[in-house]
């Protein structure tokens, strides 16, 4: 290139799309101009937002020497798609600033710039800072925990954060800081702006897979999920900690890989469970949980770890083991949702809040192949729970199981059983109603 092509270049970025032989839309053009630091790009899908990305990419280290330049996915695949349009710019302008090392995941150019496409992993992650263009693509897919683990690769650097994602439910972060008054530069695409999507496509897409569907991947909108195991989760969160008087019990699902997850709180004397605080961590070591978890709280944990629970003992813990029973406990949990006796502290328990807009059962078309429990994700945190519950409420889940007639979700049998706290403990456990905070069965330690 010239020098005037190059000037032109470096204050237009959206002519590297004339490079590629494409022509820019309007949103493209308005968005590769701006210079939030912090830009959420709400999408349609097929509507180049990840083209948009790679072109930002490809500019930023150009044209801003010894940039890091990384591309996040869920997936490896997912972040290698964004780096193969990265290359495709690059080549398009025939190689302005010569490659020193390259590979299908990395380039590195002679200015010492650099672009590393990264799969959604934190352990693969935590080693990168000075960031100066941080690009998450598929963002609301992108678990909390390994969203707060890479903003402060940006902090150095006062690095550039774009966000783009299709919409996926109402529920995490990218949906939290959509909806929220932080200093986000937020765009929103419609299909409706992308003069390759034609009306006809899309009424056979909202005839073919429906509104909700349509409304979701096409028009921006973070549309509810269906079949949520805890569709009521919400009312049982409070605002404020009103130092309950009680018993402390608490509930751990335990992991590596997946999140090790402890939650913990009271059971007061009017059986009601509070929930204060919560720890959720991958791959940290047992000995780093046990030292970090309170030691006056009664836990009840994942039977399957019988190690760790010998463990956390030896530690000076109080372990014991909790029921693995995920249809009874689901129930257990649900019916102190509805019936009140369950609440969490909103602000101390960011991921099972997540977690509980995502836990769902398997659609239709899936339960051929999973099965009719609920699919085995987003569960770490509400699995905790689910120990904790199945412990305290022992009795209550003896009764359902012994009506449970179905493999599948208890609707019929639990809805019948938590019209009424009082009259659900006289009618499951007998004349006199029964507290599990009175239980000593549950208190004494081993």
């Amino acid at each position: 290139m010239d020098p005037q092509q190059t000037l032109a270049l470096m204050l237009d970025p959206s002519l590297i799309f004339q490079a590629m032989g494409m022509t820019a839309d309007p949103w493209q053009q308005e968005l590769l101009l701006s210079t939030a630091r912090q830009t959420l790009l709400n999408c349609s899908r097929q509507v180049g937002k990840s083209r948009t990305a790679a072109v930002l990419a490809t500019h930023a280290v150009l044209f801003q020497p010894h940039s890091l330049v990384l591309l996040l996915s869920p997936s490896q695949r997912q972040s290698g798609e964004i780096f193969r349009k990265v290359m495709e710019a690059y080549n398009a302008l025939q190689r302005p600033v010569k490659a020193t090392y390259e590979t299908q995941l990395k380039l590195e150019l002679e200015n010492g710039s650099r672009v590393v496409c990264l799969p959604g992993r934190e352990e693969t992650i935590r080693s990168f800072s000075g960031v100066r263009l941080l690009i998450i693509d598929e963002a609301a897919r992108i678990p909390e925990d390994l969203y707060r683990s890479v903003r402060p690769m940006l902090a150095a650097s006062q690095g550039r954060l774009l966000a783009l994602s299709t919409p996926f439910g109402q529920r995490g972060w990218f949906h939290d800081e959509w909806h929220g008054d932080g200093q986000w530069y937020r765009v929103r695409i419609p299909w409706t702006q992308c003069p390759r999507i034609t009306p006809e496509f899309m009424e056979e897409e909202r005839r073919s897979m429906g509104d909700a569907w349509v409304r979701q991947e096409y028009e921006c909108a973070f549309t509810a999920m269906e079949g949520l195991v805890y569709p009521d989760f919400e009312q049982c969160l409070v605002d404020l900690w009103p130092l309950p008087a009680g018993k402390a019990v608490g509930g751990i699902d335990f992991g590596w890989r997946n999140p090790f997850a402890a939650l913990w709180g009271v059971l007061d004397r009017d059986d009601v469970l509070w929930i204060g605080r919560e720890r959720y961590l991958r791959e940290t070591p047992l000995h780093e949980h046990a030292q970090a978890l309170p030691r006056h709280v009664m836990y009840y944990a994942d039977p399957a770890g019988r190690t760790e629970i010998e463990e956390l003992r030896a530690s000076g813990l109080l372990v014991r083991k909790a029921s693995n029973d995920i249809r009874l406990g689901i129930a257990a949990v649900t019916a102190r949702i509805r019936t009140g006796r369950l609440k969490v502290l909103r602000t101390a328990c960011p991921f099972l809040l997540s977690e509980a807009k995502l836990y769902r059962y398997p659609t239709v078309q899936e339960r051929g192949t999973l099965g009719e429990n609920p699919i085995d994700d987003h569960n770490h945190a509400l699995g905790a729970l689910r120990y904790l519950v199945s412990r305290i409420d022992a009795k209550f889940i003896a009764k359902l199981r012994k009506k449970a007639t179905t493999d599948g979700p208890l609707e019929a049998d639990f809805v019948e059983a938590t019209l009424d706290p009082e009259e659900t403990q006289r009618g499951v456990y007998g004349a006199k109603p029964y507290s599990p905070w009175t239980d000593e069965d549950l208190w004494t330690t081993l």
